[in-house]
């Protein structure tokens, strides 16, 4: 029944909008009969997609349409139809039929132009789609969906270049702020110059992501990791702390390097004092398992098994838990090492596969960061999951 309603739903307006039209030139029949035929076949193709016969009832649909040619809206519903259901040679076909005909206004044109782009899209004819939403661009015609359109184009074919023109021409068409996508896409091309070795490149990149949007957390991680590739130390710590600060969230991607940092530019004093603020404006544990691990280092085992213990007691986490119970193997034999190794392993279990990220708009969950849903395609959504069994 789930896949029923979202049909239903669609094809509802249509029997309305038909039902319209019939019981309007009721009057310029000779016959009720054939409205009355027409008007059935509509009740019957309904009771097909409630009964769940949905191929029964795209062909009763699809008569309807080939009988009242007129209907524009029929055959616009029919086409979406079809590419929601993954036939986009069949939707391809009814918006090729519908703008082929001369009595459409330009508006319906427009609407079944934009329609087929759509269906390009999806059959993965992306140069088709391409021309025909940057022709609907010139002819200035629903220029904004078009221009949707051909921005995911271009991320799909990282022509970065290009997406970032047509966000500006789209910012100007709607008055909505394109800055946070605009600066990705120059971080984009920041990443691009970083891998091929050109770090001059990537700071231009950066610089016109903050000439978009100042407090951009990815251009600061990038200048992070551009500064310390430069030995420019100070600079790459300043950097990431100013990711910390901006987006606590992010602690974890940038952690590594800032205290790699830290320890080449011999800030360990800095490095503690910045963990403690972080212990207390993250919710995460990645702060606490670094602090602990510092700890250990500079002021012995002890000092780190009782950090990590009172963190757990405030902050229970699988992960913590699993670092103490690692610090203690270290100092214990016989059958209690055996009895900590049961507990290591056992935790690991209900940490294993959990989805470290999650996108807060579709809910893709993942392993990884990723500044680009790989789902919905949202820039900046997926973020560290919190919980017991992850950050």
């Amino acid at each position: 029944m789930n896949g029923v309603l979202p049909l239903l739903f669609l094809l509802l307006p249509v029997a309305a909008f038909s039902g319209w039209v019939l019981g309007r030139r009721r009057s310029e029949r000779t016959s009720g009969a054939r409205v009355n035929e027409l008007s059935t076949s509509y009740f019957r193709g309904l009771n097909y997609l409630l009964n769940e016969q949905q191929d029964k009832a795209i062909e009763v649909f699809l008569k309807l349409a080939e009988i009242n040619r007129d209907t524009v809206e029929t055959h616009l519903a029919l086409g979406n139809l079809f590419r929601r259901r993954g036939e986009v040679d069949r939707a391809i076909r009814v918006h090729q039929n519908l703008i082929a005909r001369q009595n459409l206004s330009d508006e319906e044109k427009t609407v079944a132009l934009l329609e087929l782009g759509e269906d390009y899209m999806r059959a993965g004819l992306l140069d088709r789609a391409e021309t025909l939403f940057s022709d609907l661009v010139a002819m200035d015609a629903l220029a904004p969906s078009a221009l949707q359109h051909l921005i995911g184009i271009y991320q799909h074919e990282r022509d970065w270049h290009k997406a970032i023109e047509h966000a500006r021409r789209l910012e100007q068409a709607t008055g909505e702020p394109q800055a946070t996508t605009i600066a990705q896409f120059h971080c984009e091309l920041a990443e691009q110059a970083r891998g091929q070795g050109d770090r001059e490149g990537a700071r231009a990149h950066v610089a016109d992501a903050f000439a978009v949007q100042g407090d951009c957390v990815r251009a600061c991680m990038i200048l992070g990791h551009l500064n310390s590739a430069d030995n420019e130390l100070d600079a790459a710590i300043e950097a990431f702390e100013r990711v910390a600060e901006l987006d606590p969230d992010y602690l974890p991607e940038i952690l590594s390097p800032l205290l790699d940092c830290y320890a080449r530019a011999q800030h360990m004093q800095r490095a503690e004092e910045f963990l403690l603020r972080m212990t207390e404006r993250h919710r995460g544990v990645t702060p606490v398992l670094a602090l602990a691990r510092l700890y250990a280092s500079t002021r012995g085992e002890a000092k780190a098994v009782e950090f990590l213990t009172l963190s757990l007691r405030q902050r229970p986490s699988l992960r913590a838990l699993m670092a103490l119970v690692d610090m203690n193997l270290r100092t214990v034999q016989g059958e209690v090492r055996e009895n900590f190794l049961t507990l290591r392993d056992l935790t690991a279990q209900l940490v294993e596969g959990k989805a470290l990220y999650r996108c807060n708009r579709c809910g893709f969950g993942a392993k990884a960061h990723h500044w680009q849903c790989p789902s919905c395609k949202t820039w900046g959504s997926v973020r560290p999951v919190h919980g017991a069994a992850s950050e």
